[in-house]
């Protein structure tokens, strides 16, 4: 095994096993310093390699000088390594930052729950391609529908209908149904409703938003802010 393989493998084995440790921090350093063992490492190697040369059939300068570029390869990858690690932690704490601005405001997400205030329910629904009739139905906290909308067409994309619920109010947990169709073909509509943010949480799968009806959300399935 030549001097380079060895050190791969090294850098291989350090990896897996800093990658099983603590804090990004420490994971950090303990990084840096398995870096420059390994390249001390194949240093020696090297030397090894060549003081133990076959003197009929020594190396050439191109072997040798092909093998300390590979080994400034490996070690430039594990340096961009770090610096994208570094990137990424970066970008989790503006997600945080951009999560807590949006504490106490509404936002769209998935999801069916008729959202009531002052009279009116408001919901939403997203086309991935254009319908010919839509049709919303609003049920009651028993799942018995109340109310049917007829939306007529409506095109690929967003939309929002509402409904006059001057006897309904939020504490009733109003629901809705979307269903659409093109030329007589079912289309599958996603439903979209409105919720609060209450809290953000900066777990260990990303950034989380904690909502009033929907629970813990990942930063992703928020739609739009409002």
């Amino acid at each position: 095994m030549s001097a380079v393989d060895t050190f791969a493998a090294i850098n291989t084995a350090n990896a897996t096993a800093t990658s099983a440790t603590g804090s990004s921090a420490s994971s950090s350093a303990a990084m840096a310093k398995t870096a420059a063992d390994s390249a001390d490492r194949f240093l020696k190697l090297l030397v090894t390699q060549m003081q133990n040369q076959d003197p009929l059939n020594p190396m050439d300068n191109a072997q040798v000088t092909s093998q300390m570029a590979q080994i400034s390869t490996v070690s430039g990858i594990e340096k961009l390594n770090n610096s994208v690690a570094g990137l990424d932690g970066q970008f989790v704490k503006m997600q945080a930052l951009q999560g807590a601005a949006m504490v106490g405001r509404d936002v769209t997400l998935q999801g069916n729950r008729l959202d009531i205030a002052d009279g009116q329910g408001t919901g939403g629904f997203d086309l991935a391609s254009p319908a010919d009739k839509v049709t919303v139905e609003i049920l009651n906290g028993a799942g018995r529908v109340v109310d049917t909308l007829q939306l007529g067409a409506a095109t690929v994309g967003r939309h929002e209908f509402t409904w006059p619920a001057s006897s309904a109010t939020a504490a009733e947990d109003y629901r809705f149904r979307v269903s659409a169709s093109n030329a007589g073909s079912k289309l599958t509509p996603t439903a979209l409703m409105r919720d609060r943010v209450l809290a953000v949480d900066l777990g260990g799968e990303g950034l989380e938003l904690q909502t009033a009806h929907s629970g813990s959300i990942a930063y992703s399935a928020i739609k739009s802010l409002n």
